[in-house]
């Protein structure tokens, strides 16, 4: 008891600082071309990881049952079951932010991949984005998948310029018939399936360009800034969400779908750039914009109850169950919330 009181006078004395645990430093998320090219291998390393270790709850077994095999598929299916309560909402922007951190975390935890989860900075891209490093087959995540013809018997019009639509034909993605088990759609059955591109250079140059990007950075206040950023279903008001969705995944390709869009990689690295259009939007006027969070609960419905920074979050087994307030800022790290995690740049209006 002396000796546990002694201990408590020397660490409360002039010695506190060494007692006092260090805060935890924001990890840096960098845009793609700008990783070496060992960090870009580690990367992808770290996806593969996760796309071959164990799912935690599968859900049934082939072929009978859902097709959640892998970690990777926690989170498709994840996406999946929360389609239409987390798009075309207040939260969209909040939920996608806890996705991304979650899939970065799992990355680093259940891999060991050393980075943060790298981002794609599309206006760089825009002119054409067949030409992105991002699509690079030895860098990259491999490019479009051979033409497959449209469907006219669908009631979906196809993607304006779509240009390919089947299976990924180089990259560290190509030849594995049963790299995606979900979908399409909603569907949870066990569908072994390749991952699939189908390019859109002339829809994304409309959506992915710095003036879509300004446009939205412009916004008043978040209600309008989520509304330009996730655009309608319509493809002539697509945002820079859809922009980045249909101008990768076009009609065939899985980035393509609302529902299994997390199957391609390149998803996180989309998501991750809408994340840092928010909080360039976020940092042009804190602290008032670590509280302005708006619009509607439930999916395309102006008269349901208005988003609060209480509203509840989860991302399902893969992560703790939160609330838009604690994703509010990111690099928080602890301190008023659990994002800890910042940007190399941010955009800035011009």
């Amino acid at each position: 008891m002396v000796g546990g009181m002694k201990s408590f006078i020397i660490c409360a004395s002039a010695a506190l600082a060494a007692c006092t645990p260090t805060p935890p430093t924001p990890i840096v998320r960098k845009e793609w071309r700008t990783l070496t090219t060992s960090e870009k291998a580690e990367y992808i390393n770290a996806v593969k990881c996760i796309l071959a270790k164990p799912a935690l709850t599968p859900e049934g077994s082939p072929p009978t049952g859902h097709g959640v095999i892998s970690r990777y598929d926690n989170l498709v299916y994840t996406h999946i079951q929360q389609t239409l309560e987390v798009h075309y909402v207040g939260h969209f922007l909040a939920w996608h932010r806890l996705f991304t951190a979650t899939y970065e975390k799992m990355l680093r935890n259940e891999c060991g991949y050393t980075g943060a989860q790298p981002y794609w900075d599309w206006t760089l891209d825009a002119a054409d984005i067949t030409a992105s490093p991002i699509f690079d087959p030895m860098t990259g995540f491999g490019g479009n998948g051979p033409w497959v013809p449209s469907d006219p018997t669908s009631w979906m019009p196809p993607v304006p310029g779509r240009t390919g639509g089947g299976c990924v034909v180089d990259g560290p993605f190509a030849g594995i018939n049963d790299l995606v088990h979900l979908g399409p759609g909603d569907s949870l059955v066990y569908n072994p399936q390749c991952l699939k591109r189908d390019l859109a250079p002339s829809f994304a140059s409309m959506y992915l360009g710095m003036n879509q990007t300004q446009l939205t950075l412009s916004q008043p206040d978040f209600g309008w800034f989520n509304a330009v950023v996730e655009g309608s279903p319509s493809f002539d008001a697509s945002g820079v969400h859809g922009g980045g969705h249909f101008g990768v995944g076009g009609t065939f390709g899985q980035m393509g779908d609302l529902n299994t869009s997390p199957a391609d990689p390149i998803f996180h690295l989309h998501h991750a750039n809408l994340d840092r259009l928010w909080w360039s939007w976020q940092s042009l006027n804190l602290p008032a914009r670590l509280s302005d969070i708006s619009g509607p609960s439930i999916i395309m419905d102006p008269t349901s109850p208005n988003v609060t920074l209480a509203h509840p979050l989860s991302v399902g087994v893969s992560g703790v169950d939160t609330t838009v307030g604690d994703v509010m800022k990111i690099d928080a790290c602890g301190t008023g919330g659990s994002m800890c995690y910042t940007y190399d740049s941010l955009y800035t209006l011009l």
